[in-house]
C-alpha cells in the first residue's frame, strides 16, 4: 500500500510540474455535468470548467469529444482537479488579437451593447471597449441609442492593460471609407453626369447629397419645376436619389446638383399644350387669400383668382369653396411662358348667369329681388339667378329728396323693381323703384300744385338754403331761406312743425316746388 501511494504522489507531482498556471492549453470535453464540464487537457489529471462560464445556448451545444481552448486557473484543488476557464482563454486570445490590430492598424469587428457616459460600449469577442461620442461618426448622431445591437468595424486607438481599458473609433473607419470613395467619385464627376447619392442633410435653402465620400448641394430652386416652400416636401434624410451634376469646382471641391433637370421643363411649349380657352383638370395644390393654385401636371400650376372662382358677386374666401387635394375643372384664360404664369377660371366652366339674364329679361320688365346691401349711392338688389343689380338713390322716389337708401329700404327686404338697363358684357344692370309708378310730375303734380296756392306741410329738413316741407301725397317743396318767416318769440321753426306757405314756383322739368312764407304774409296784409 505504501508503494502504491508513493507512486500516485509521484505521478501527480510529474503531472503538475508540467502544467503552469496562466497558460492556455487545448482541451477535449470528456463529460458535461450539471455544475460544469470535465475537460481532458492531455495530462493524467482532468480539468474542470464551471457551468456559469457557458451561456444557455452554449450549454445546449456542448458534447463529449468537442475541442476547446482553456486557461489554467489553478493546478490542483482539494480533490486533485485542475481548475480551468474557457472565458479567460477567449479573452486572452482576443487581447492578443487586439494588440496585433493596434500595431498593424487593422480593423476589428464588434457589437455596440449599451450607452455609457460620454459614448458607447462595444463588445469585441467578449472584451469590452469604449467608443467615445466624438468617435462615433464624422457627423453628430442625434439618437445614439438606435445604434445599440449594431455590428460594425472599428479602429483601435489605445489599449491600457492595467486598467483593462480599450478605446476604439468608428469615425476613423468612416473617414477612411469616405476618402477611398471620394477618390472613386471624383473620377466620375463631370458636368451633366447622372449620379446616385443619399440625402444627408436638409436645410431651408436646399439638400446636401452624399455622392460617395463627397457632398453636393441641391438648391431648392433646382428641386422641382413647380413651387415648393421647403425641400422636406420632396425629400427625407436617407433617401437615395439620382441627381445631375450642373457645376463642379474641383479646386474648392464644390458640386452644384440638379434634380428637376432630369425631366423637361413643363413650361416649354406651354402655349401649344394649353392654349387659351382649353378645359383642363387639376388638383388644388395651395390656397391663398387671393385665389387657389391648381396643379395641372408635375411642375405646372395655374392660378384661379378669387374673382374667377364663382359667378356670385359676393366673394367668399377660397378656403370656403375648395380644399387642398380636391380635383377641379378649369378653363385656361391666359398663358405667359416668360413669366411662368398660367391664369385659370373655374366659373367659366359653368353657364354665366348674365347670359341667362340677357335671354330671360328685357329693359322695362318688372322683376322681384331682395335688398343685398345699402350704400350712400344706392342699393344692390340680388336676383334669383345669383347676380346683383344696382338701384341708384336717384331712382328710389319721384317726389322725395332721399339722402340715404336706408330711409326707404332695409337689408333683406323683398321688393319689386323695373329693369332700366342691362350690360351683360360688363356684368351690370340698372334698376328702378320709382318707375313702378307713373311720373307724378308729368301726370298730377302740375294740376294739384299751382302758382299762388297756399299749402300746408310738415317740416322735414332744415338746411342753409331753406326748409324742405312734405306736402300732400308725399310731394316735397322748398321754402327758400330768403322767404322764411320765424315765429315771434325765442322759439324758431324746427323739424316736424306744420308750416303754411304760398307756392311761388312750379318747375316740372326740374321737379321742384318753391314756396314763400313772406309772400303769404304780404297777401294776408
Amino acid at each position: 500500500m505504501e508503494n502504491t501511494n508513493s507512486d500516485m504522489e509521484r505521478l501527480y507531482a510529474e503531472t503538475f510540474q508540467s502544467i503552469e498556471e496562466g497558460t492556455i492549453l487545448p482541451g477535449r470535453i470528456i463529460s458535461v455535468k450539471q455544475d460544469g464540464v470535465i475537460v481532458d487537457i492531455g495530462y493524467k489529471s482532468e480539468g474542470f470548467i464551471p457551468a456559469e462560464e457557458f451561456s444557455d445556448d452554449e450549454r445546449k451545444s456542448l458534447r463529449p469529444g468537442a475541442e476547446l481552448e482553456v486557461y489554467v486557473v489553478s493546478i490542483r484543488d482539494a480533490e486533485g482537479v485542475v481548475k480551468l476557464s474557457k472565458e479567460r482563454a477567449s479573452k486572452i486570445k482576443v487581447w492578443d488579437v487586439l494588440e496585433k490590430a493596434l500595431q498593424s492598424g487593422t480593423l476589428v469587428s464588434g457589437v455596440i451593447t449599451e450607452k455609457t457616459k460620454g459614448g458607447l460600449t462595444v463588445d469585441i469577442g467578449g472584451v469590452r471597449a469604449f467608443l467615445p461620442g466624438s468617435q462615433i461618426d464624422i457627423r453628430m448622431v442625434k439618437d445614439v441609442g438606435s445604434l445599440i445591437g449594431s455590428r460594425m468595424d472599428f479602429r483601435i486607438l489605445k489599449i491600457n492593460h492595467k486598467r483593462s481599458n480599450i478605446i476604439v473609433s468608428r469615425r476613423a473607419v468612416v473617414e477612411e471609407e469616405r476618402a477611398k470613395l471620394k477618390g472613386e467619385t471624383i473620377g466620375k464627376i463631370r458636368e451633366g453626369a447622372l449620379l446616385e447619392g443619399v440625402v444627408k442633410n436638409i436645410t431651408d435653402y436646399g439638400v446636401f447629397v452624399d455622392l460617395g465620400g463627397i457632398d453636393g448641394l441641391l438648391h431648392i430652386s433646382d428641386i422641382s419645376w413647380g413651387r415648393i416652400t421647403h425641400p422636406s416636401e420632396i425629400f427625407s434624410v436617407g433617401d437615395r436619389i439620382e441627381v445631375i451634376v450642373q457645376k463642379f469646382d474641383e479646386a474648392q471641391e464644390r458640386i452644384t446638383l440638379g434634380y428637376k433637370q432630369k425631366s423637361q421643363d413643363p413650361w416649354e411649349k406651354v402655349e401649344e399644350r394649353y392654349p387659351a380657352g382649353r378645359k383642363v383638370e387639376g388638383v388644388v395644390a395651395s390656397i391663398t387669400d387671393y385665389g387657389v393654385f391648381v396643379k395641372i401636371e408635375d411642375g405646372l400650376e395655374g392660378l384661379v383668382h378669387i374673382s374667377e372662382m364663382d359667378w356670385s358677386p359676393k366673394m367668399r374666401h377660397p378656403s370656403k369653396v375648395l380644399s387642398i387635394g380636391e380635383t377641379v375643372e378649369a378653363v385656361v384664360l391666359k398663358v405667359d411662358r416668360a413669366e411662368r404664369k398660367l391664369s385659370l377660371s373655374i366659373k367659366q366652366t359653368k353657364p354665366s348667369p348674365w347670359d341667362i339674364i340677357s335671354r330671360q329679361y328685357a329693359v322695362g320688365q318688372r322683376i322681384a329681388g331682395k335688398v343685398k346691401s345699402l350704400t350712400d349711392f344706392g342699393a344692390f338688389i340680388g336676383l334669383p339667378e345669383g347676380v346683383d343689380g344696382l338701384l341708384h338713390i336717384s331712382d328710389l322716389s319721384w317726389t322725395k329728396h332721399v339722402k340715404h337708401p336706408s330711409e326707404l329700404l332695409r337689408k333683406g327686404q323683398k321688393i319689386d323693381v323695373v329693369i332700366l338697363s342691362m350690360d351683360p358684357d360688363n356684368e351690370k344692370m340698372a334698376l328702378g323703384l320709382k318707375q313702378l309708378e307713373p311720373d307724378p310730375w308729368t301726370e298730377t303734380i302740375p294740376s294739384r300744385f299751382r302758382l299762388g296756392d297756399v299749402v300746408k306741410g310738415r317740416a322735414l329738413r332744415i338746411t342753409d338754403f331753406g326748409i324742405f316741407v312734405e306736402l300732400e301725397g308725399g310731394v316735397e317743396g322748398l321754402v327758400y331761406s330768403s322767404e322764411i318767416v320765424q315765429p315771434s318769440g325765442e322759439e324758431k321753426i324746427k323739424e316736424e312743425d306744420i308750416l303754411e306757405a304760398r307756392i311761388i314756383k312750379v318747375d316740372a322739368a326740374e321737379r321742384k316746388i318753391g314756396m314763400s312764407m313772406k309772400n303769404l304774409r304780404r297777401s294776408e296784409g
